[in-house]
């Protein structure tokens, strides 16, 4: 019975002294003396009471979602996004490997920066794009020079985040400045609009009338001012037809791409220009072949016909 009074008197006069070291400290703005007297007292006590309650709090909060499990969930979900990555890779390399190492190859031996991309999407209204899944968080910007191993792409947009649009060389809109190789006439070659359908050839336009065109050429990239939107030297397509016009004060034909526009996968988005000029050491050795067809044109006189002779 003496313990009892003895217990609670201690009580007593330690929630009397706790509630005055409050009313004091809170007057002071927190920075009072009694702070550091209460932390002497009670300090001791609250470690008790934490080694104490720790495991059931451990244990409630595992039930009800407290911090603890917030914090397990989180790990597991970061965890998750990994294996999702590493997933995603392995995917990679056993659909889109080849095109990879062929875009790397290709950057190398140009110069180019390169930020490897995959097309997500393809398709828009009235025009011949496609969707990248890197943006400006990967430091991709628009007029940026798009290509993959084979060549030539198109060139960046749009931009947000995560994403961009990519506007396709073949693109009736799209007009891209080139060279022929091993030579220094220039033109320009415009696109067709039929890369979604399987049709995606090019129209060169050469500047220079008497300069020599014939099918089996092929076409990089001029560059343009401060490399935007198209960086030198990248390969365009091989010149399948010629369309001369007489009188005429340029030269016209149809390029093949080197890239195949209907089986885009893996591309790359040029965020630094080459320091010099590569000229035609991008271009595929050996160059491809081209089949030329002729086709016959009928007799220049309405009326006149075939004449054979035999000897006897």
């Amino acid at each position: 019975m003496h313990d009892s009074r003895r217990t609670r008197l201690v009580l007593s006069v330690l929630l009397i002294a706790a509630i005055a070291l409050i009313t004091l400290d809170f007057r002071d703005g927190g920075t009072s003396p009694a702070r550091g007297v209460g932390a002497g007292i009670f300090g001791p006590v609250e470690r008790i009471a934490h080694d104490v309650t720790n495991p059931v709090t451990s244990l409630f909060d595992s039930i009800t979602g407290g911090p603890s499990s917030q914090s397990t969930i989180a790990n597991l979900q970061r965890e998750n996004a990994q294996l999702r990555a590493q997933l995603s890779a392995a995917q990679l390399s056993d659909a889109d490997e080849a095109q990879l190492q062929q875009l790397l190859q290709l950057g190398g031996r140009g110069g180019y920066r390169i930020v490897p991309a995959s097309v997500i999407a393809a398709g828009g209204d009235f025009s011949d794009t496609v969707t990248l899944d890197v943006g400006t968080n990967d430091g991709i910007k628009t007029d940026e020079t798009v290509l993959n191993g084979s060549g030539l792409i198109g060139t960046v947009t749009q931009v947000s985040s995560q994403t961009s649009t990519v506007l396709l060389a073949t693109d009736a809109s799209a007009v891209v400045g080139v060279r022929l190789a091993n030579s220094n006439e220039i033109g320009a070659v415009s696109g067709t609009g039929k890369s979604m359908t399987g049709g995606g050839s090019l129209k060169l336009t050469l500047f220079d009338a008497n300069s020599v065109l014939q099918p089996g050429q092929q076409l990089v990239t001029f560059g343009s001012v401060g490399d935007q939107p198209y960086v030198p030297g990248v390969p365009v397509g091989t010149v399948v037809s010629v369309q001369n016009s007489a009188g005429g004060l340029t030269q016209s034909a149809l390029v093949r791409p080197f890239a195949d526009f209907t089986t885009l996968g893996v591309v790359g988005v040029v965020v630094r220009g080459p320091r010099q000029d590569p000229r035609d050491s991008v271009l595929p050795h050996p160059a491809p072949k081209v089949t030329v067809t002729v086709t016959a044109h009928p007799p220049s006189s309405p009326g006149a016909t075939p004449t054979s002779s035999a000897g006897g």
